[in-house]
């Protein structure tokens, strides 16, 4: 979960939550840029979190407050194949673009962990196999999964609330087409990204969130009772095109 301090508790975005913010920014994608297979991938986009149990293992630190997912400790490669298998259920193309981000995710982790190389290994090939089952070259298949790793990486910026002051810009990452983007905040309090990639001038991405007060926890338990009756509302983010 992305968990975000606020001045009287904790700000809670579900990781499925975040990754179905990815796929509404996915959907604004302007369809005139060579995407690939674009509902397919953006069906990845919106599943490629679902190995985030929240209500599931330990979702506390040290002290007793909620996990944030970059501090969580790294998932059994068993854990890993489950999901890079349950996701060929909708299909091979969404199974090679997950099998793809887990790779990305765990890239550099098999130097020391035999099983977790063996894993990397067999998604390779797994990904070399689809794709010659699909006719899709690997050119093709990384620039899709770039197209996808761009999104969730902008659902990221917002739900951690990393928008700079000031109209300073912060860049998103490479984009499918190979140029570099940027995001910042406008004067009327608008978000824009440059360059403007989208098929419509302006749009509206939501996001929910859940409110806990209570600092720290004694249990997980606890923390999943929390959640489970934690107020909700609505995150917005307006994007629009820069004059």
């Amino acid at each position: 979960m992305i968990v975000n301090l606020q001045t009287d508790g904790w700000e809670i975005i579900y990781h499925r939550a975040h990754a179905l913010l990815a796929a509404q920014i996915a959907g604004h994608w302007d369809l005139g840029k060579r995407t690939y297979r674009l509902y397919e991938t953006i069906a990845a986009i919106a599943h490629h979190d679902h190995l985030e149990k929240e209500w599931e293992d330990d979702q506390l630190t040290e002290a007793g407050a909620p996990l944030d997912f970059r501090l969580e400790k790294e998932s059994p490669v068993e854990k890993l194949r489950q999901h890079a298998d349950e996701a060929l259920y909708q299909g091979r193309w969404v199974a090679m673009l997950i099998s793809m981000h887990l790779c990305f995710l765990n890239q550099g982790k098999g130097e020391d962990n035999p099983e977790m190389a063996e894993f990397l290994k067999e998604q390779k090939r797994r990904q070399a196999q689809w794709q010659a089952e699909l006719e899709v070259s690997p050119e093709e298949a990384e620039q899709a999964y770039t197209y996808m790793r761009w999104c969730d990486r902008l659902s990221l910026i917002l739900s951690q609330r990393q928008i700079p002051a000031a109209g300073r810009k912060l860049e998103i990452t490479s984009g499918p087409d190979g140029r570099s983007y940027s995001i910042y905040q406008l004067d009327d309090g608008d978000l824009s990204v440059n360059p403007w990639p989208f098929s419509c001038d302006k749009f509206t991405v939501k996001v929910d969130a859940c409110y806990v007060s209570q600092l720290q926890f004694s249990s997980n338990d606890e923390l999943t009772q929390a959640l489970k009756e934690a107020p909700r509302k609505s995150l917005a983010w307006t994007l629009k095109k820069s004059d």
